[in-house]
């Protein structure tokens, strides 16, 4: 008996080695973390319990069979964080450069299988180079089988990616499938063909950091959500994501003790100008909305001029989405219209109410607007928002013009309650060009045609420029001083904890991609 339990000592010896001492070492003077260590440090202490630590590929072409490592360059398993039961796979670079093989998928596949079933949280950390490709097939066939499993668990429960280091051609899809995608500076990129292929094939030369880094991702491109400066900062971000999640699709997420106060923000009542055409941050009114230090923001640098992000509102969890005059005077535009309404449906699918902040003067104009698709991409976030069954509250802080009031959950398309502060202008477009166009042949034939405009506007501004017209056709539920915004919001969300919507019978819409 004890020479078994010597072999059984040694193999999981062998097994936390991964790809020996000297790998390892090459992995920490990268600044990264091994798989193992990024697991321990993400769980809760000795919560850990590793699936498939003995595995080993199958492959003797090339003679593979003379290098094998036990656990295959992937460590799988289930433990919990914060006391939350997840699952979790975590590539090892210093196996073959975490190279995926068959039976490295298979491991994957397994616990993915698990935590749909269980229903909980699947966490993916990122190290490898790709598909292992002395199996040939066998690889890619263990991509797709990976794919397949994320679009079966996609709505049902939640998906996160952490790419810590490489992650190139087809490794790059599953990723991409899951909710939230989270890169490290300056150790982790992504691409679907490396800076070599692109040289030969386009004649760019391009640094593996420019072409796909947390740098170009975070902000170029939107693929990544999150970026952190190493390894332990973009654990702490999975952990603190986690917090404002369910375990799936048929929970709520856990709220916090908190007892209503007197909750007035007196701070709120002078942040928006007296001048309707000076920007300012929808930050600032974000932070006197939510519990203190709530606000986990989501594509912090990616489409600035919308922002969406995690928070707590009286304990509970909310997802936001908000204009931002600060950029593109709060415009929607091609990728605000995409970054929103992704984070809108992962809000719907999993229980997660939306607050919706609104200062928007209506769409982006241009050609290069148009001819990039802003029809169908502007389409997204008002078939994101239509298509929402939480509770879904509004509060329109300025502007709300044209066809992007309607985008941005008017009442119309399904809000459950809708604010505005008496600095709303609800309108179909601003005085001025709206006073060009109705009172033009006026104007033109005014002794002094400048003062005429402003006279017209002025007159304009009087009868639309106002919440009151939308007040008064029940489009707004309450005009509201803006210090009342936060009690206001607490009481209306818990009115509608146990909102339920009964939708048509479909398999599914047809979403304008």
């Amino acid at each position: 008996m004890e020479s078994k339990i010597k072999t059984l000592q040694d193999k999981i010896t062998q097994a936390h080695l991964g790809g020996g001492e000297k790998r390892i070492h090459k992995q920490h003077e990268k600044g990264k973390l091994t798989a193992r260590e990024r697991i321990e440090y993400l769980m809760d202490e000795g919560s850990f319990e590793e699936v498939g630590m003995l595995v080993t590929h199958r492959t003797t072409d090339f003679n593979m069979q003379k290098e094998v490592y036990l656990g295959d360059g992937v460590v799988t398993g289930y433990g919990t964080i914060n006391g939350r039961l997840v699952y979790i796979f975590a590539q090892d670079f210093t196996v073959f450069g975490g190279a995926l093989s068959e039976t490295h998928a298979e491991k994957i596949c397994k616990v993915m299988d698990m935590a749909l079933k269980m229903g909980a949280p699947m966490i993916g950390l990122n190290d490898s180079g790709g598909a292992r490709i002395q199996e040939g097939v066998r690889s890619l066939g263990g991509y797709a089988d990976i794919f397949h499993k994320n679009v079966q668990s996609s709505g049902v429960i939640p998906q996160i990616s952490a790419i810590m280091g490489p992650c190139a051609g087809g490794a790059v899809y599953s990723p991409a499938m899951t909710d939230f995608t989270m890169m490290v500076e300056g150790s982790s990129y992504m691409f679907v063909t490396g800076p070599n292929v692109v040289k030969t094939v386009t004649n760019e030369t391009v640094t593996s950091e420019e072409l796909g880094g947390a740098s170009t991702h975070s902000t170029k491109s939107g693929v990544a959500h999150t970026t952190s400066p190493n390894d332990v900062a973009c654990l702490e971000d999975v952990k603190k994501l986690l917090s404002y999640l369910p375990q799936n699709n048929t929970e709520f997420a856990q709220s916090l003790p908190f007892e209503l106060g007197e909750e007035y923000r007196m701070e709120l009542d002078s942040i928006v100008p007296e001048n309707a055409n000076k920007p300012y941050d929808m930050k600032e009114v974000i932070n006197n909305i939510i519990d203190e230090d709530s606000f986990f923001e989501i594509h912090k640098d990616f489409a600035e001029n919308i922002v969406v992000g995690f928070a707590r509102l009286g304990g509970r969890s909310i997802g936001i989405v908000a204009n931002n005059p600060m950029f593109l005077a709060g415009c929607l535009d091609v990728n605000s219209s995409i970054k929103a309404a992704r984070f809108t449906r992962f809000c719907d699918a999993f229980n997660i109410p939306l607050l919706v902040l609104v200062d928007v003067p209506g769409f982006l104009p241009g050609t290069d607007q148009e001819w990039n698709g802003i029809i169908v991409h502007g389409a997204k976030l008002l078939y994101a928002l239509s298509e929402a069954t939480v509770p879904k509250v509004t509060v329109i802080t300025r502007k709300a013009y044209g066809g992007a009031y309607d985008v941005m959950n008017s009442k119309h398309i399904g809000a459950d309650l809708n604010f505005a502060w008496p600095t709303a202008e609800i309108a179909v477009m601003g005085a001025k060009g709206a006073s060009e166009i109705i009172f033009k042949k006026e104007i033109s034939e005014a002794a002094d045609p400048a003062a005429k405009l402003l006279e017209k506007e002025s007159e304009y501004a009087e009868k639309f420029a106002n919440p009151y017209r939308a007040a008064e056709r029940g489009f707004i539920d309450e005009v509201i001083l803006p210090n009342q915004t936060r009690r206001k919001l607490i009481k209306g969300f818990s009115m509608l904890e146990n909102k339920v919507v009964d939708a048509p019978k479909r398999k599914h819409g047809n979403i304008p991609l």
